[in-house]
């Protein structure tokens, strides 16, 4: 009777055993598989670039792996680079303007975009400087972010000439420069009034420097909507009607991570160490402009005016910036967010809720 209780005991011990590690080896499969099922995204970003809030985001809250992404994200010194990155295959998204999209297909490269912000810069000067309009600058010295084919340059000597002021080009002396080195230049006095990407102007102002004109407001007193958006994630199409699916769900990450970031003050403090911002007004400032960059629609209003300053832009920048592109190429704008199977991934694409960014 012993014996056969003891073997009855043994072989409930093995069952248990067996039916343990069974377990263990489906639930070790089921997370190496679906570890294994993830879809690799190569991203090129800026160090600077604000982008960086929001993939940190994507990350801490899982966004990312929730959509069965792995994201691989290389950053850069400069815009350029990332570009040849992407144009070189070495990776499958990076941050730029549309403009640049449109010269791309112009020139039979199949490049495409998804708005990713509305903010675009800002033209800032001292307090007490005597520079209150564009007509003011007249003889100053300003310095400019990027160079000569600036699209915030360009549209402000566009609004300059509809409001009769004539060609900035030729009435102020233009320093062109990285956003840093203008920005400090303004701070030792050598440039009277700069032009510059928007997250530099917000650190400005939040230090006592005047807002005198943001680029938004220059665009709309030129015709354009202020929210069409300036910058956005581009992309080879032919890659990304084969990663469609993969591409629609990080746009959906992406999104989730806006919402987040526009609807939390609490968030923001988790990212405050990439901002750098050295104290609570400029935290504030680059939090605030980030929000009310975030794409609340893009629909065919947007579309519209994007065709709109595309033709102002070309007008002043002619082939040396959009190349032989004399209108908005079809296909500039990826038309992979609508259709059947669409997640309708994308703030812009909700129709809800950075120059270079």
């Amino acid at each position: 009777m012993q014996s056969a209780t003891r073997a009855r005991d043994t072989g409930l011990r093995r069952a248990r055993r067996f039916l343990g590690a069974t377990v263990l080896a489906t639930i070790l499969v089921a997370h190496w598989g679906l570890a294994g099922a993830a879809d690799r995204l190569r991203l090129a970003l800026l160090e600077y670039g604000t982008a960086n809030w929001e993939l940190d985001t994507i990350r801490r809250h899982g966004l990312d792996r929730a959509e069965s992404l792995e994201l691989d994200v290389k950053q850069y010194a400069g815009p350029q680079a990332t570009l040849v990155a992407l144009q070189s295959g070495d990776t499958d998204l990076a941050i730029e303007d549309w403009i640049w999209v449109a010269r791309q297909r112009a020139e039979g490269r199949p490049f495409a975009f998804v708005p990713y912000s509305t903010a675009i810069g800002a033209l800032v000067a001292p307090k007490g400087s005597g520079i209150a309009t564009l007509a003011d600058l007249d003889g100053k010295r300003l310095g400019i972010a990027g160079g000569p084919l600036d699209k915030s340059w360009l549209i402000l000597r566009a609004l300059a000439v509809k409001q009769g002021i004539g060609d900035l080009e030729s009435a102020v002396k233009p320093v062109y420069g990285a956003p840093p080195l203008v920005g400090e230049q303004l701070k030792q006095g050598r440039v009277d009034a700069v032009l510059t990407y928007w997250h530099y102007a917000a650190r400005l102002v939040a230090a006592g420097y005047d807002p005198v004109l943001q680029v938004s407001a220059a665009r709309e007193a030129l015709g354009v909507a202020a929210d069409v958006p300036m910058i956005g994630y581009v992309f080879n199409a032919d890659w990304a009607s084969r990663n469609r699916d993969a591409l629609l769900r990080f746009l959906r990450a992406a999104d989730r991570a806006r919402t987040i970031l526009h609807q939390s003050d609490a968030e923001w403090e988790a990212i405050r160490p990439l901002m750098k911002a050295p104290d609570e007004a400029t935290f504030i400032a680059l939090r605030d402009g980030y929000r009310a960059g975030i794409p609340r629609s893009w629909g065919p209003a947007q579309r519209a005016g994007a065709g709109r300053l595309f033709e102002i832009l070309r007008g002043l920048g002619g082939d040396r910036l959009t190349g032989s592109a004399t209108r908005l190429p079809d296909g500039t704008f990826w038309d992979g967010l609508a259709g059947p199977g669409s997640t309708g991934a994308g703030a812009s694409a909700k129709g809800r809720a950075g120059e270079n960014d």
